[in-house]
């Protein structure tokens, strides 16, 4: 939930109060709007919403939006009871006062501050309850499938770098939800999700998918990835080329994407977007030699292999601030990719430049557990939505 910086001063002013007038008064608040399999919500539950999105200064207080919000929350809180799961009375007062804290306040002053505008403490207790709760089934449910290795981290800290500057290619798979079919759809996408192969994907996307680009194979255009939805930046720069996407639930479809290639923007890096350069330099008397070695090593990894029995100056690698490596080896490694190498001449030979890696500016800073936790809470995001979909699709809702 964003709140917004001047979220305190709203409400000790009260500037967002808002009162239940005119047609609002006549209605009788405990009257049933919807029920939701066993679970019903009352006229005054919507009004209370209401309110309490409008004194948060918060998007969706529309009244389609709040019911809408409210028959998920059942659904929500379904799940959570049929998985055993339920708040202590510390771990409740715990997530109020971390809700509460997002706006500098202490519980006791949020409360008596949403009092003020007509929002009681059980509203404001059940909104922070039922999403506690949803995180749980989520973690319960999924936590053990969302496995993030340590290659999606490097990839992702590596793209990170002028993320403007980063495009990608991709390709999707629209699944269509249709009432009766979402059991169906979600087992097809699981199974493409499994999909390695490029030519496999855009198979099913022409059978399967519902977008446009089904024509294509799913095949589109370079996207710049700062283009993208802010939720899928982070899943795509976690993908190798040829994988493909968890599902992810979008309205009325569930998506998927296969990254098929990912680049650099010419004139977007360079050494003043690196903080250091991992690079290695391997040192040989015969050229020829080198570029048979050349083309046989992948990654910096198979340059050890090559260099046993050699002196140990053969090989030198190392990890350096781009103003600290000789301008010749600089100039070279500012064109070089991760595991790209160029030989370069010397007096008494040649030398093979390969580098191995790049740390950004922008994110040397980012602990490889804040990406590791980003990557997860994104993915962890896409199954949560499909749960959601899957009991929407499974409930009794009956309007009154």
């Amino acid at each position: 939930m964003m709140i917004s910086v001047s979220f305190k001063s709203l409400l000790l002013a009260g500037l967002t109060c808002v009162s239940l007038t005119g047609a609002a008064l006549a209605q009788n608040l405990f009257s049933v709007v919807v029920k939701v399999n066993d679970r019903v919500v009352t006229e005054y539950e919507v009004q209370q919403r209401q309110l309490f999105l409008r004194t948060l200064n918060a998007p969706g207080g529309g009244r389609d939006a709040v019911i809408e919000a409210l028959i998920e929350d059942r659904l929500r809180m379904g799940a959570a009871q049929a998985a055993g799961l339920a708040l202590t009375d510390e771990g409740t007062q715990a997530a109020l006062a971390e809700f509460a804290a997002r706006a500098n306040m202490d519980t006791d002053s949020f409360v008596q501050a949403l009092q003020d505008s007509g929002v009681s403490r059980e509203t404001f207790r059940d909104y922070v309850v039922n999403g506690t709760l949803w995180r749980e089934v989520v973690r319960a449910r999924y936590g053990n499938l969302v496995q993030i290795s340590e290659a999606e981290i490097d990839r992702a800290l590596a793209a990170a770098t002028a993320g403007s500057g980063l495009r990608v290619l991709v390709s999707e798979i629209i699944l269509p939800l249709q009432q009766g079919n979402e059991q169906a759809a979600a087992q097809l996408a699981e199974d493409i999700a499994q999909i390695t192969d490029q030519a496999l994907f855009s198979q099913y996307a022409q059978r399967y998918s519902a977008a446009p680009s089904r024509g294509n194979g799913g095949r589109l255009d370079w996207q710049d990835i700062s283009k993208l939805p802010a939720s899928l930046r982070p899943i795509l720069l976690g993908l190798a080329p040829g994988d493909v996407t968890d599902p992810l639930t979008i309205p009325g479809a569930l998506a998927l994407f296969q990254l098929r290639d990912i680049t650099e923007v010419a004139g977007q890096s360079g050494q003043a977007a690196d903080a250091a350069l991992d690079y290695a330099v391997y040192s040989l008397a015969n050229p020829a030699r080198a570029d048979q070695l050349r083309q046989s090593v992948d990654t910096c990894d198979d340059l050890y292999g090559a260099a046993l029995g050699n002196p140990g100056e053969t090989l030198l690698r190392q990890t350096t601030a781009p103003g600290e490596i000789s301008s010749d080896i600089r100039g070279k490694l500012a064109d070089l990719d991760a595991d790209e190498s160029v030989i370069m001449p010397r007096d008494d030979g040649v030398v093979l430049v390969m580098l191995c890696g790049r740390t950004a500016l922008i994110n040397q800073d980012t602990s490889r557990e804040d990406m590791a936790n980003s990557l997860r809470g994104a993915r962890l995001e896409g199954y949560a939505a499909t749960l959601l979909e899957q009991l929407r699709a499974d409930a009794r809702i009956l309007w009154q």
